[in-house]
């Protein structure tokens, strides 16, 4: 046990002989281990501690010492991360991101300054969503946007698509019909993390894009109903796509809870919601089922709160990237030609970016 300021650190000694960073340990050069950890005895205790105001000395029966400062125990014990948020975030319905008046990020500076690409990462990165103004309505222009931040991640709907309602591929978005709040892909293992949307031209009416930011709709189900929460994030479910339009012939499977958090800290980072794809539930017993379904209602209520909806109008020249873990994405009936184009973004670049212009992701 170790405490510093108002922490109390327990570690194990294999632990704290695993994490040495000596030269002989660690290569700070390419921040990776050198010391192989089956080599460490699972018995191993130090000979000698001693500890001062700044830093943790041990001396292993090898003679090896370990140097530990106690800010990096502090920010790197488990109970040092249980108190720290990963991916600070401000939850938002309708009234609070039009209060926050948050700016759109010109082209030009996107592409061309560090700056002006850090204001829209930010923005992206704390309230889920993020626009760019003044983007040329091309699908080419929209590429070149879309790889500022990142590789563009190539699905089974191609790496950058045009979006008509002519029906081409076998999925409800490809309509002029409503489409309920839901996030895409959660039929893939792992869904993809950042959707970009650039409308390049819409002759008739309605249309609008409908936001909704899901970490704040599953926050007030932890509020009101905790155990409801716990078991949304806990059930394995399956969602599906099956498609046999054309020559697309696709069959997908994921598998995961409805909402993923850290177990450490109870942090919320992905939200699967797309009741159009939910395959078969058949992952949860008899004595749970029910259960589920009520907490399902619940986060549903609040997902479906007309406060909690953002309502955007999607023009040529102004492109929308959404966090597709995060914000729930719909749109309202149209009438005549509607065309848009976009991508999938990896996550991990994206947040790479951000942290390389030194923003926390």
């Amino acid at each position: 046990e170790l405490r510093y300021r108002d922490t109390l650190m327990r570690f194990d000694f294999v632990w704290l002989r695993d994490h040495c960073r000596s030269a002989s340990c660690y290569n700070a050069k390419t921040n990776q281990r050198s010391l192989d950890t089956a080599s460490v005895g699972l018995d191993i205790k130090p000979q000698a501690v001693r500890v001062d105001d700044t830093t943790l000395f041990l001396t292993w029966p090898d003679g090896h010492v370990t140097r530990y400062g106690l800010e990096w125990l502090v920010k790197n014990s488990y109970e040092g991360q249980k108190q720290q948020v990963m991916h600070p975030r401000i939850l938002w319905n309708a009234q609070i991101y039009h209060q926050a008046q948050v700016p759109s990020v010109d082209c030009q500076s996107f592409l061309e300054t560090d700056e002006g690409l850090k204001e829209f990462l930010q923005n992206f990165l704390l309230y889920g969503i993020a626009f760019v103004e003044n983007v040329a309505p091309t699908k080419e222009d929209t590429e070149i946007l879309a790889k500022r931040v990142s590789l563009i991640r190539e699905t089974i709907y191609g790496r950058m698509w045009y979006f008509t309602s002519d029906f081409s591929r076998g999925d409800t978005a490809y309509t002029k019909l409503a489409l309920d709040r839901h996030t895409d892909t959660t039929y893939f293992q792992e869904p993809c993390g950042i959707q970009v949307f650039h409308c390049l031209k819409h002759e008739g009416t309605g249309g609008r894009t409908l936001l909704v930011d899901g970490f704040y709709a599953a926050e007030q189900v932890l509020r009101q109903a905790p155990e409801q929460f716990e078991l949304l994030s806990k059930v394995p479910l399956k969602h599906e796509y099956v498609e046999n339009v054309g020559g697309c012939h696709n069959h997908m499977i994921g598998v995961r809870p409805v909402l993923n958090v850290y177990p450490w800290n109870n942090e919320l980072y992905l939200i699967r919601y797309n009741n159009y794809d939910r395959a078969v539930i058949n992952t949860v017993p008899y004595d749970v089922v029910h259960r589920w379904y009520a907490a399902h209602r619940t986060l549903t209520t609040e997902l479906r709160r007309p406060e909690n909806e953002l309502w955007v109008k999607l023009k040529p020249g102004k492109a929308l990237f959404v966090d597709n873990w995060r914000v729930l994405h719909g749109r309202e009936a149209f009438t005549g030609y509607r065309q848009l184009c976009g991508c999938y973004l990896t996550r991990d670049d994206v947040l790479n970016t951000a942290r390389l212009l030194g923003l926390q992701a």
